[in-house]
């Protein structure tokens, strides 16, 4: 039976919330290597074990390639919200 009580109304409204999270599209992309790679393992553990390492090793080299002064300005968007990540 639902009670009447406002805080338990309030407290079930909360807990049936949720809050979306920003992906960044590389993160995105990255997610999907590994699974593709999971599922790969069926096929081919080898093919399995370089999709997941591609898809882990593509977005640390990009980001290392940056300078870092491009690098810091990358951080700071990401802390003041503007991009994913």
């Amino acid at each position: 039976m639902w009670s009447s009580c406002p805080v338990e109304d309030s407290a079930r409204e909360v807990s049936f919330r949720r809050e979306r999270v920003p992906v960044s599209p590389h993160m995105k992309f990255g997610i999907a290597g590994v699974i593709i790679g999971l599922i790969l393992f069926i096929v081919s553990p080898w093919l399995a074990l370089g999709v997941i390492a591609l898809a882990i090793a593509i977005p640390v080299i990009a980001y290392r390639a940056l300078d870092p002064s491009a690098r810091r300005r990358l951080r700071e968007a990401r802390r003041r919200g503007q991009l994913g990540g």
